[in-house]
């Protein structure tokens, strides 16, 4: 299966948009905001611990010091 880095990123792009729920009041204070992107950001940490990338999808360079 060969998927590319621009695959990978709209793959998450669009699972980054859909990841929020439609009833939701959005954030009134800073932190209720705060708590909302700490939220969503563990919830997007547990979708792409999922996923499997192939060292195939790699960016092609290295760092040297």
């Amino acid at each position: 299966m060969g998927v590319t880095r621009r695959e990978w990123v709209a793959a998450l792009a669009a699972s980054a948009g859909a990841a929020q729920p439609e009833g939701e009041r959005p954030p009134q204070t800073p932190e209720e905001e705060l708590e909302a992107a700490r939220k969503r950001q563990q919830g997007n940490l547990g979708r792409i611990a999922k996923l499997e990338i192939p060292m195939s999808a790699e960016p092609a360079f290295r760092f040297e010091a």
